[in-house]
């Protein structure tokens, strides 16, 4: 980060610092104009009006403490005895905090407004803190704190790119096998369940074994003696 940019953000912080001190007191008409190339003794000039000497010393003192706690210097104070008009002096930023006449006969914006600087609106201020004050995390029914990721708008964009590829996708070769083999699947379980013929048993006439001769039918006669 060079010395540039740097000296830049502690200009816009400074700035900020004195518009919310100058705000929280009710400040009115509150103007701020760049002036870099007016003066090389400050950057900023900050006009506000205070309706009485009572609020032109409050606003005076808020802006002081809003400085001081935002990291600067303590700031210089002139003009604060009669409340008319009060200069603060915050080195880089001149804050002035007028009565409505004062500041209509002297017109500071006629010199130093050739570049105003446009501050933010009341809501955009809240949005800001609205999404400040969002938690990035939620918690689960168990009670354990689970980060929340932020959407990122490609990926949804290339999830529903693919959905939508999917609706219209033709059916695939697998499923058409699929589907053509139910057919013989089911005509094998109906086959399957069909009852079985019972056949006949056939009865064979064996033929019985042949008697066995016993021992005593082959002995032959004895023979006659001479």
């Amino acid at each position: 980060m060079t010395s540039e940019t740097t000296a830049k953000k502690d200009i816009q912080k400074l700035q900020r610092a004195i518009v919310d001190g100058l705000e929280d007191v009710k400040g009115q008409d509150i103007v701020v104009f760049n002036t870099e190339t007016l003066s090389p003794l400050f950057e900023r000039v900050i006009i506000a009006s205070g309706t009485s000497n009572r609020q032109t010393k409050a606003l005076a003192s808020s802006v002081r403490d809003a400085v001081r706690d935002a990291g600067f210097d303590k700031p210089r104070i002139e003009g604060e005895d009669n409340g008319e008009w009060i200069i603060i002096d915050c080195g880089q930023a001149v804050a002035h905090v007028m009565q409505p006449v004062i500041r209509q006969y002297y017109r500071l914006e006629e010199i130093w407004g050739a570049k105003p600087v446009r501050l933010k609106s009341a809501a955009e201020k809240a949005a800001e803190a609205r999404a400040a004050a969002k938690p990035t995390s939620k918690t689960t029914r168990k009670g354990v704190e689970k980060e929340v990721k932020p959407v990122d708008a490609k990926s949804v964009a290339r999830k529903q790119a693919k959905a939508a590829a999917a609706a219209v996708a033709p059916v695939k070769a697998p499923a058409k096998k699929a589907a053509a083999k139910a057919p013989r699947k089911t005509a094998g379980a109906a086959k399957a369940a069909q009852p079985k013929a019972v056949l006949p048993k056939l009865v064979v006439n064996k033929p019985k074994p042949a008697a066995k001769k016993t021992v005593a039918a082959k002995k032959a006669a004895p023979k006659k003696k001479a």
